[in-house]
């Protein structure tokens, strides 16, 4: 059997991120661990990985990063009402925009890690 794809994400709270992704995303848990949850959703397995020696993050948004993961979504707007109930946000409605068929959000997750939001649309 060919392994999913994957993406890991290293943090400081892997509960509280876990949370985030699982509740947000609709992901389901496949593995829970102290140190690491592994999540899944439409044939991506995300692992939320503890981070080692690392300081906590104050979640303010870490825009110069080299990766940032995108979760298709029925709706961008549920999102951005529901990611503040667990410690992230989406920008506003004026930071949307469209492309190949989607539009597109970015927002942050509790520790400041940009990731995206896409829904189908014009």
């Amino acid at each position: 059997m060919r392994p999913s794809p994957a993406a890991v994400v290293f943090v400081a709270d892997v509960p509280r991120m876990a949370r985030f992704h699982r509740e947000l995303f609709a992901m389901q848990v496949l593995h829970d661990a102290p140190d690491h949850v592994v999540l899944e959703r439409d044939g991506l397995q995300l692992t939320i990985h503890a981070l080692r020696g690392e300081p906590a993050s104050d979640g303010a948004p870490r825009f110069d990063t080299c990766v940032k993961l995108c979760f298709p979504v029925d709706s961008i707007a549920d999102v951005r009402a529901r990611a503040p109930a667990l410690g992230g946000e989406l920008w506003g409605v004026e930071k949307e925009w469209a492309a190949r068929g989607f539009r597109a959000c970015d927002g942050r997750d509790p520790e400041g890690n940009i990731f995206q939001v896409r829904e189908t649309g014009p």
